[in-house]
C-alpha cells in the first residue's frame, strides 16, 4: 500500500521541496569558485490578492525550523505582524532578510516561500473574518476541504488571524487550544431521532462540553428548536448548518429561531450558524442574530499571499533584478498610526510623516548564524497582538 503523498519534516529540511534548477545554480556556483559569494535577499510582496490592503503574516515559526543550522542571518516581522505590500512612499515593504553565503541558502527558496504564501493568506482571511464578526465567536471548520496533513497549520493560521477555537484533533495541538464540536447529521440519522440524538449526547458526553443541538436534520429549523429546547435541559445553542441546500433564506432563518426563542423565555440560547460562510454572509447573519459561526472552506482555501525572493546586494554593493529595488533595506513603523516607511539600511530611527513620533524597526534578528535569537511566541500570545493591531485596521 501507498504511503500519503506527502513530504516528511526530515525530506523538507534536507531540501527535497525545492525546484531543481537551484540545485543545478548552486553546482555551477561550485564548479567555478562563487559558492561564497556573499548576498542579501529580501522577501516582498507585489500586491495582495482580492485588492486586500493589509495581511497578517504567518509561518515566521516554520521558516525558522527550516533555516536553523543554516549558517545565515535572518531578519523578519514578527509572526502576527499586520504589513502592507508598500510602504509610505510606495516602495515595496521587505518582511524577511536574509544575509549571507547564496550557496547556503539558495535551496531552501522554494520551501521557504511556501511556508509564508499559505499561512499568511489563511491568517489574512481568518483576520478579516475578525473585524466583520466583531465580538461573536468564531470557529475554524475548514480542514475536510483540504489535505489533512495541512490541518494543524491551516487551524493554527486562522487561530492567528483571530479565530477563537479550531475542530480538528491535530489544529488543537497546534494552538494549545482544545478542539470544539458537538454533533454532525450523521449522528442524528444513525440514532434515527433528533430528540433522542439530542438527549442522548446530552446523557453520554461530558457535562463540560456545550450543549449544541444541531436542529435541521429533518424538519423546519424553527420547528426543531422549539424541539431542542424542550428536550434538552441545560441547552447552550442551537446549530444551523447549509440551509441553502434547500434554497432557504438563512437570514430570516435565523430571525425566526432568534424570536421564537426568545419569545419562550431562551434568550441564553445561542444561534450558531455554518456552511459556506463568507465575510459578507457573516456580517449579515451576526445582525440577522446569529451568536457563532463555524467557517470552513472560505478560510481553509484562502489565496495565496506571492511573496518573492531576490537578491538586493551582493558582496556589499547594491544590485537587482529589473522591477526590484538594490540595497540592503530597512522597515519602519510608527507605532500609533502604523505607517510604514521603507528606508536603505540605517541605524537611527526616522520620525513619522504623519505622527510626529519615532518609529520603529520592524525587522527584527531571527537567525543569526544558524541559530534561532528570538524567543517563539504561542500561539494565544500572537492571537493577542493580531487582536490588537486589528483595532487600527478595516476591512475595505
Amino acid at each position: 500500500m501507498s504511503s500519503f503523498h506527502v513530504a516528511s519534516s526530515e525530506e523538507i529540511k534536507r531540501c527535497g521541496t525545492t525546484d531543481v534548477y537551484f540545485v543545478r545554480a548552486k553546482r555551477i556556483l561550485e564548479n567555478i569558485g562563487l559558492e561564497k559569494t556573499k548576498v542579501v535577499a529580501e522577501v516582498t510582496l507585489g500586491h495582495f490578492p482580492e485588492n486586500w490592503a493589509w495581511g497578517i503574516l504567518c509561518g515566521i515559526e516554520e521558516l525558522a525550523t527550516l533555516l536553523e543550522k543554516t549558517p545565515i542571518d535572518v531578519y523578519s516581522m514578527p509572526e502576527g505582524t499586520a504589513f502592507y505590500p508598500s510602504g509610505h512612499r510606495g516602495f515595496r515593504v521587505p518582511i524577511v532578510r536574509i544575509e549571507g553565503a547564496y550557496r547556503d541558502f539558495c535551496l531552501y527558496e522554494t520551501p521557504l516561500l511556501g511556508v509564508l504564501c499559505q499561512a499568511t493568506g489563511i491568517a489574512t482571511r481568518a483576520a478579516r473574518m475578525r473585524i466583520v464578526a466583531e465580538d461573536k465567536r468564531l470557529i475554524s471548520f475548514g480542514i475536510r476541504r483540504m489535505h489533512p496533513a495541512l490541518s494543524p497549520m491551516i487551524d493554527r493560521a486562522a487561530f492567528i488571524g483571530g479565530f477563537d477555537a479550531v475542530s480538528c484533533i491535530a489544529g488543537a495541538r497546534a494552538t494549545d487550544t482544545k478542539p470544539v464540536g458537538t454533533m454532525p447529521h450523521a449522528l442524528i440519522i444513525v440514532i434515527g431521532d433528533q430528540v433522542k440524538a439530542w438527549k442522548t449526547f446530552d446523557s453520554e458526553i461530558q457535562k463540560e462540553i456545550p450543549r449544541v443541538a444541531l436542529i435541521d436534520t429533518y424538519s423546519d429549523e424553527k420547528t426543531e428548536a422549539l424541539m431542542a429546547i424542550n428536550a434538552v435541559k441545560d441547552l447552550d445553542a442551537v446549530r444551523l448548518d447549509t440551509p441553502s441546500s434547500r434554497k432557504g433564506d438563512f437570514l430570516e432563518v435565523v430571525r425566526e429561531v432568534r424570536w421564537e426563542l426568545d419569545l419562550r423565555g431562551c434568550k441564553h440560547v445561542k444561534i450558531f450558524v455554518s456552511g459556506g460562510l463568507d465575510e459578507k454572509s457573516v456580517k449579515q447573519l451576526s445582525e440577522a442574530g446569529a451568536d457563532a459561526f463555524g467557517v470552513g472552506t472560505y478560510v481553509s482555501n484562502s489565496p495565496t499571499v506571492n511573496f518573492a525572493l531576490d537578491i538586493v546586494e551582493k558582496e556589499g554593493k547594491p544590485c537587482a533584478k529589473r522591477g526590484k529595488l538594490g540595497g540592503r533595506k530597512e522597515v519602519w513603523r510608527c507605532p500609533t498610526c502604523m505607517l510604514d516607511l521603507v528606508l536603505p539600511y540605517v541605524s537611527s530611527p526616522p520620525i513619522c510623516p504623519r505622527c510626529k513620533h519615532r518609529m520603529e524597526r520592524m525587522l527584527k534578528p531571527l537567525i543569526k548564524k544558524g541559530r534561532v535569537v528570538r524567543r517563539l511566541l504561542r500561539p494565544k500570545e500572537i492571537r493577542k497582538n493580531v487582536l490588537r493591531q486589528l483595532e487600527k485596521l478595516c476591512v475595505e
